[in-house]
């Protein structure tokens, strides 16, 4: 009997475990012979918590999607050569199985390059200080770090049975990355470094297919992919590969003194529908949860903490999901006794539009991945595409037209068909979802403040200033060379600053002599602090995208000898361009003082003269941002001083009350970094306030979409608010620490809560409306309407056309004082209208939670 038990058991795990057979041919991906429709989204492991994993993979599988797709990011695993790192955040392998858990695929992006607005495209800097080598190109350094790497990934992964062909999750693995954007400057050596990637990545035998994004020429087998905007008229260069959509950018980055971009739902669905009806069958979100650059992993230069995205899920993503038992009436209240209450930072309506359309496209899959296709052009920039099986047929009406709606008869039947969107009919003849017809609330979301317990309403300071007077005073360095050192070549990443020190002797009779001196730094880097003698003299810092300027102040130089101290401070290092590599920061340019006596310009240049140099600050070196530095006693209480350049700042505060995410408000403050019981949350820079050009009008979806087309927050800091993951906090005192590098006022930062203050819905006719406060009461309903309401999101009007019956009384009565409600959108319901035929009727509804 045991032994018969046994042999249950040992088939039962060997069965749970057993490999899967992931192929390809024209049509789709297969997974053990079976063709499939794949729905993906990008969520980066060390852009969250490993607290907050199984919760996004959670809400992701919600959404309706089948795969998590990641890069690997080689910086982070080895920060040193030959050291690694895969600890907390960086556990590639406990993000993998935790997808895993949640019974979703994996696509695995090795590059190892990533590019994706991370520090230095992913590669570490020390990679940069190897003699002989050159990125991305037939070099025997750079090919051996590289394949040393990729080789490691793959033998960890394993190790851990985690590919497909072992039984694990990952079904695609992916080297290099969208290095067609970049290769003809390589000339022929690009194209031969592609067949090395190539043949390097199949040597690693892992059972399943490799990708190569943006390659137009990538060698077989790779399978060559599209990013970008819009895929739907993109062809593999092979028959026999399938069509896949590595990123469908769902927003776009955001960089220091630029806006905030949005992308619309109606706009991202019509991208993803038109995919799949131009014969795509894999496609992939860029982002599905951005997440947060903590630390120091920015890259760009000048890229926001913040990586939201815009994605389906926002920053925070956390929460929960609160599933109850349905009842089955055309309306009810999701209390104890109803439905489903989402909880958590879901970024609606764009989570919820989307998952609407993937539960259609994967009730069609069979059609799609193995029907005959007949496209048929109806003129007007309408098309129809027919996806027919024996069984069943289903079909696309796409209307690619910018600004004009369209009756379609199709089939016999009548079709009302937005300006760009598409309809999906699963049967050809009812149409279950159209891309801009949104059935999905909108949440505005607002920042409540800390409501912990005995929680001061501000915060008492402690302070410190760094120490400089080694530097500014006595030019005391770590090591020294004749010139002007790169930053990446002096500090190696291990900090953003750098000092570049020098003492200079001038004499009264030294033809550069006068009364009127000034410095002058020809600077390639981010951000330049001038010292003089111990005297600040300036400041200057680039600005996105341009990185060379000129910094030239006037200048008390002394008889004798004097004290030159540059304090350059880097924002993240270059991650994307041909040869990025070798684009310089620092002070690279020259320094030179220069007099001017009447109309002669005299100058001297100290670019070759032998500098010192001292990596990072004093603070840093201590560790002033742990609980436990050395220093930890020394801080001065009392006399807080503000405004002041290069100083330390710390308090304790209470954890907000609740689980909802966590902000802290820095307001007031210049640049820096934040720390929270010392674990970094990133850098700060709320003084750098976003350029003018926003969008003046509600965003229309129709047209076109690039990142400079809904743009706004112009005229505010580029970011106020810092994630502080719960998972950073503890339940009793917590410990925030800065480091002011231009000078501010700490007495307006404060904590708040991330919660959901207004819900709007559209739902038409037909159609349930869905509204929820996502843990919060409904407290009010501010807007009701149905039939031809107009405007958007805090400004509904009622249009033309209405239903009989008072549509807030209706929803007052069944939704105030609930978490989240449902109701049917019909005349039965609202009450007959007096609408032209031509109205698409919809409740249009404001809540306040």
């Amino acid at each position: 009997m045991d032994l018969l038990f046994l042999s249950i058991l040992f088939f039962l795990l060997v069965s749970s475990s057993s490999a899967a057979v992931v192929s390809y041919d024209g049509r789709a991906i297969t997974i053990d012979g079976e063709h499939r429709i794949l729905l993906s989204g990008s969520i980066h492991y060390p852009r969250s918590t490993v607290e907050m994993w199984p919760d996004l993979i959670k809400k992701s599988k919600e959404g309706g999607l089948d795969v998590i797709d990641t890069y690997v990011f080689w910086n982070i695993h080895e920060p040193r050569r030959r050291q690694y790192d895969f600890t907390g955040n960086n556990d590639l392998i406990r993000f993998l199985k935790t997808i895993q858990d949640q019974g979703l695929y994996v696509v695995l992006r090795i590059g190892p390059y990533v590019c994706a607005e991370w520090n230095y495209g992913g590669f570490p800097v020390w990679l940069h200080n190897l003699p002989g080598i050159e990125f991305r190109t037939v070099n025997d350094v750079f090919m051996d770090e590289m394949k040393n790497f990729t080789t490691l990934i793959v033998d960890m992964v394993k190790q851990e049975n985690l590919f497909a062909s072992q039984g694990g999750p990952v079904i695609i693995a992916q080297i290099e990355n969208e290095y067609g954007n970049v290769m003809s400057p390589y000339g022929d050596a690009g194209k031969a470094y592609i067949e090395w990637c190539a043949n390097m990545a199949v040597s690693q035998n892992i059972g399943v297919p490799w990708i190569m994004c943006q390659q137009s020429d990538a060698p077989q087998p790779m399978i060559n992919t599209c990013n970008g905007w819009y895929c739907d008229q993109f062809t593999p260069n092979n028959p026999n590969s399938p069509k896949m959509w590595t990123e469908n950018w769902t927003g776009w980055f955001k960089s220091w003194g630029g806006k905030d971009p949005l992308r619309t739902a109606e706009d991202l669905a019509y991208a993803v529908a038109r995919f799949f009806q131009n014969g795509g069958t894999f496609q992939n979100y860029y982002m599905y949860h951005g997440g947060t650059n903590f630390r120091r992993t920015a890259g760009g230069p000048y890229i926001t903490t913040s990586y939201d995205y815009d994605a389906p899920i926002d920053e925070f993503g956390m929460g929960i999901t609160i599933v109850f038992a349905l009842v089955p009436t055309y309306l009810f209240r999701c209390d104890i006794q109803s439905a489903v209450c989402l909880i958590g930072n879901l970024k609606q309506p764009k989570w919820g539009h989307l998952k609407e359309l993937h539960a259609v496209l994967h009730s069609i899959e069979k059609p799609l991945t193995e029907g005959n296709i007949t496209n048929i052009d109806l003129g007007n920039s309408l098309a129809a595409t027919i996806f027919a099986t024996p069984e069943v047929s289903s079909c696309f009406l796409a209307n690619n037209n910018k600004s004009s709606d369209a009756t379609v008869t199709f089939q016999g039947n009548t079709f009302k068909v937005p300006a760009w969107s598409v309809s999906i009919l699963p049967d050809c003849k009812t149409e279950a979802y159209n891309t801009a017809k949104v059935n999905t609330q909108t949440s505005v979301m607002v920042n409540k403040p800390n409501q912990s317990e005995d929680q001061p309403a501000s915060l008492n300071w402690k302070w410190r200033p760094e120490k400089i007077d080694d530097t500014v005073h006595h030019g005391k360095g770590q090591m020294s060379a004749r010139g002007l050192l790169d930053q990446k070549a002096a500090a190696s990443d291990e900090s953003d600053y750098l000092w570049y020190m020098l003492r200079v002797n001038l004499k009264k009779k030294d033809p550069i002599w006068c009364e009127n001196m000034t410095i002058r730094v020809n600077g390639s880097g981010h951000i330049l602090h001038t010292f003089v003698n111990g005297e600040h003299v300036g400041s200057q810092w680039a600005k996105y995208g341009v990185f060379n300027f000129v910094f030239e102040k006037n200048t008390k130089f002394k008889p004798g000898k004097n004290q030159i101290a540059l304090l350059s401070a880097t924002v993240g290092y270059q991650n994307y361009g041909p040869m990025f590599d070798t684009i310089q920061s620092g002070v690279v340019g020259s320094v030179e003082i220069i007099g001017r006596i009447g109309d002669e310009t005299i100058t001297k240049d100290l670019s070759g003269h032998k500098w010192s140099y001292k990596v990072g600050l004093h603070g840093y070196d201590h560790k002033l941002f742990e609980p436990n530095s050395a220093l930890a006693s020394k801080w001065k209480s009392g006399d807080l001083p503000t405004n002041k350049m290069v100083t330390w700042y710390k308090t304790t505060f209470k954890a907000p009350l609740g689980s909802d995410p966590v902000v802290v408000d820095l307001l007031g403050l210049g640049k820096g970094e934040a720390w929270v019981n010392g674990r970094s949350i990133g850098r700060y820079w709320p003084s750098y306030i976003a350029e003018d050009g926003c969008s003046t009008d509600a965003c229309d979806y129709r047209g076109p979409y690039d990142n400079n087309k809904c743009v706004f927050n112009c005229g505010n800091p580029t970011q106020r608010w810092y994630h502080v993951p719960r998972s950073f906090l503890e339940d009793d005192e917590n410990t925030l620490v800065l480091f002011e590098e231009f000078g501010g006022n700490p007495f307006l930062v404060n904590f708040r809560t991330t919660v959901v203050g207004t819900v709007c819905a559209n739902a038409y006719e037909k159609s349930t409306l869905n509204i929820s406060c996502q843990g919060r009461p409904i407290s009010a309903i501010k807007f009701a309407s149905f039939g031809a309401a107009e405007g958007t999101c805090g400004s509904f009007e009622k249009g033309v056309c209405e239903g009989s019956k008072d549509a807030v009384s209706i929803l007052e009565k069944f939704c105030v004082g609930t978490e989240c409600c449902s109701i049917e959108v019909t005349e039965d319901i609202f009450g007959k209208t007096n609408c032209d035929s031509s109205v698409t009727k919809r409740l249009a509804v404001e809540a306040v939670c």
